[in-house]
């Protein structure tokens, strides 16, 4: 069975974090490594880390060296990864049981180096321990197939649920961006040629912090998507314009979700 590096960012997470890991390491699929990178936290997130490391030998838990943010403790994780397929998870959302195993056995039918599933998205106060998700909580559905042309109007993988095997893409890094990084790590994949596919079971649990209005959430996103367009797809101003217009008009109609 392949080895899977799954890569966490934590800052400051000491609350949820125990619930995250103890998902990875209750997986049925149990070759992995964890590799979690600690962005410089302050309430004791490092220590909690560092317990679980004695527990488990899977753990591997390193301090960054500066504050830098998720995506660039992410690639740090990445930097240190040796697994067959490298998985996401940050430290406030969880997998279920059999998400490792599921998702590893669809990539391998499918033929597919970039997957992810449907998800649970719960409240922020979901004590990670009650599977009874339904009807407390609402399925996000992951679509089938996913190309570069669809991927540009939406982000359509949940990055709690992706997966994609380093032995066909090499070590993908997410680029140095305030935001929206791992949205442009998927788009870097697909405009390579590779389509994402999508395994409609829902295998996570996301943890939705919403302050205000997801309106207003999502529009607050406008700026990083088109700095996202021009500056790291270098796509053309009408070209970008169509995108984020496209973009808008999806994320307003999917506020109701």
């Amino acid at each position: 069975m392949p080895l899977v590096s799954v890569v966490m960012p934590v800052y400051n997470s000491a609350v949820t974090l125990g619930a995250a890991i103890r998902s990875v390491l209750t997986q049925t699929h149990s070759d992995l490594e964890l590799l979690v990178t600690d962005d410089r936290s302050s309430d004791g997130s490092m220590d909690l880390l560092m317990e679980f490391a004695r527990q488990d030998k899977r753990v591997l838990p390193e301090s960054a060296p500066e504050r830098g943010g998720a995506g660039r403790a992410r690639n740090l994780a990445i930097e240190r990864s040796r697994g067959n397929y490298v998985a996401f998870l940050d430290s406030d959302d969880m997998w279920l049981p059999e998400k490792l195993e599921r998702q590893i056995e669809f990539a391998a039918a499918d033929n597919a180096p970039l997957t992810f599933t449907s998800y649970y998205k719960m409240d922020a106060d979901y004590d990670g321990e009650s599977t009874d998700f339904i009807p407390n909580g609402r399925v996000v559905r992951a679509r089938g197939h996913v190309d570069y042309r669809a991927m540009l109007i939406q982000d359509h993988i949940g990055a709690l649920t992706a997966m994609y095997d380093r032995t066909v893409l090499g070590a993908r890094l997410m680029p140095e961006m305030r935001k929206r990084q791992d949205y442009a790590l998927w788009l870097s994949i697909m405009r390579d040629g590779f389509d994402a596919r999508g395994l409609p079971e829902p295998l996570a649990v996301y943890r939705s912090h919403q302050a205000g209005s997801l309106s207003s959430n999502k529009l607050s996103l406008v700026p990083y998507n088109w700095a996202l367009y021009r500056e790291h797809e270098r796509l053309s101003v009408p070209r970008a314009t169509r995108a984020l217009a496209g973009a808008v008009w999806q994320s307003l109609r999917n506020s109701r979700i």
